[in-house]
């Protein structure tokens, strides 16, 4: 995503004071909702958000684009201005968060009530909530993770295992099986240096295995789950480390089955798409954790439109222009949504990967970290070097388990970052057990 750009010789203060005077004093604004959003911000989503998305919404929208560092201290400046111009936001769950914390946001408890008939799945609204007793955001759009296979891996599926209700032990039989009977290790990793594997063990493994993140890093679930992973690896194709986007190696025929982003799999899936199959990720004995990255909508507390802004709410999440989001810019619907036989073939196989995967039973979302700030690369490097010293250098799992944990416990406290789904809330710093 684009990253904004401000003028260096000016002070913050100064700009943001300029920009609400500029927003209170443009007289065409007054008839729109003002929506200030982190996301969609390049130039070309940007666009497409204005022109597409939002076409046909009546009064109208006035988009402003926010980095997401800046967001927080907007909206205080707005809320502290004489003249309010901000009634609409869209941002990420964690970005989100410490805005109501700072009790900046509305309650939208009528609102979420009268959307019920979206079908905007009951676990995504539970995080709407932000663990208050109030929605405090309604769910805009999502991407995530998914698993893809090259159909020639399917004939090695165990008996009796259906591709979207896996779990980890048939998956992990499935890839012996490919070895076992051709020899090659079709399994593969986003594990390189540019790669996202790091989301793997924080939304995926750990979540399923042991029903968390953070609390339970070095948990008997843990070991168990890091002994499994061992075993597995050696079923995995070993120029995973070098992996970065997974749709090349699958291009290519290297592996056969691979995990990563849906960003980082589309061109393989658009190029060949009665080629490769998306699919969920299999499921522990937690559940089938999966890691959402959740955009919500919300309304903020002095919102000189708030009606405006619910009415803009309501606008987007339409099945229509859910679809019409997914086909414009990639971001795919919360809501339940029949998707017309013109998407195109790549994106539907990734829409019914998402779909099947929040509508599963044992469906375990796992927020992305929250709280961190400019610590979040600390954090996925506990997770990389705990990989790399039991998986890769075969060290034993407890000592490792151990000695990260320190490191886990001092990054919590340093940042004082509390737990996030679907670790049980804390006050204060997420504990390390």
């Amino acid at each position: 995503m684009l990253q904004a750009r401000t003028k260096r010789n000016a002070p913050l203060g100064a700009l943001l004071a300029i920009g609400l005077l500029a927003l209170s004093a443009a007289p065409a604004w007054a008839k729109s909702v003002v929506f200030l959003s982190t996301q969609l911000r390049p130039l070309e989503e940007a666009q497409l958000l204005r022109s597409v998305i939002l076409k046909g919404f009546t009064p109208g929208a006035t988009v402003v684009p926010e980095v997401p560092p800046q967001l927080p201290i907007h909206m205080q400046a707005d809320a502290k201005s004489g003249t309010h111009t901000i009634s609409a936001v869209g941002a990420l769950h964690g970005e989100l968060e410490p805005l109501a914390g700072m009790g900046l946001l509305r309650p939208l408890d009528t609102l979420a009530a009268s959307l019920k008939g979206r079908g905007i799945p009951a676990k995504l609204m539970r995080l709407g909530r932000l663990g208050t007793a109030h929605q405090m955001y309604i769910p805009w759009m999502q991407a995530t993770y998914i698993m893809v296979a090259n159909r020639k891996a399917l004939p090695y599926l165990p008996p009796g295992a259906k591709l979207d209700s896996l779990s980890y032990a048939q998956f992990a039989q499935w890839a012996a099986n490919i070895k076992a009977k051709t020899g090659r290790r079709a399994l593969g990793f986003p594990a390189g240096p540019k790669g996202l594997m790091a989301r793997f063990f924080e939304g995926y493994l750990y979540p399923s295995f042991t029903g968390g993140v953070v609390t339970p890093f070095r948990s008997p679930q843990a070991a168990q789950m890091w002994a499994y992973f061992a075993k597995l690896w050696k079923d995995v194709d070993p120029n995973s480390t070098n992996y970065g986007f997974m749709q090349e190696p699958l291009l290519a025929g290297s592996v056969w089955i691979a995990f990563d982003h849906v960003a980082r799999v589309i061109d393989a899936l658009k190029q060949h798409p009665h080629q490769f199959i998306a699919f969920p990720p299999p499921a522990g004995p937690k559940g089938r954790g999966y890691m959402p990255v959740i955009v919500g909508l919300a309304i903020a507390k002095d919102a000189p439109d708030p009606a405006g802004a619910a009415g803009l709410i309501t606008w987007l999440t339409r099945p229509s222009v859910q679809i019409r989001t997914a086909q414009s810019v990639g971001f795919f619907p919360v809501v339940k949504a029949k998707l017309p036989a013109d998407l195109p073939a790549g994106i539907r196989l990734e829409a019914d990967a998402i779909a099947k995967t929040q509508a599963a039973p044992d469906a375990l979302p796992t927020l992305l970290p929250v709280g961190l700030g400019n610590k979040d690369g600390d954090f996925n490097k506990v997770y990389m070097d705990t990989f790399q010293l039991i998986v890769l250098r075969h060290r034993k799992i407890m000592p490792v388990l151990d000695a990260e944990a320190k490191k886990l416990r001092r990054l919590m406290a340093q940042t004082k970052a509390p737990c996030w789904a679907p670790d049980v809330p804390s006050q204060g710093a997420c504990p390390v057990n």
